[in-house]
């Protein structure tokens, strides 16, 4: 086992903090591992987004904006 590996097998649980163990990785069990899932799945957890630009190269129109005849 290399140094990495070391590493890795002793990181705790990200949920509880106790250790890991293998057959739910990086979780110690099932029910850290369905906390977790509940988390990405209810919205906890989101990746971080800027949309700056359309696809197309142009800045998307604010709420409010445009057209109103």
């Amino acid at each position: 086992m290399n140094q990495i590996d070391r590493k890795i097998s002793a990181a705790p649980c990200p949920i509880c903090r106790k250790p890991m163990d293998a057959a739910f990785k990086p979780f110690c069990s099932k029910r850290c591992a369905d906390i977790d899932l509940n988390r990405w799945l209810t919205g906890v957890y989101a990746v971080p987004v800027t949309e700056d630009e359309d696809e197309d190269g142009e800045r998307p129109a604010e709420p409010g904006e445009g057209d109103r005849s």
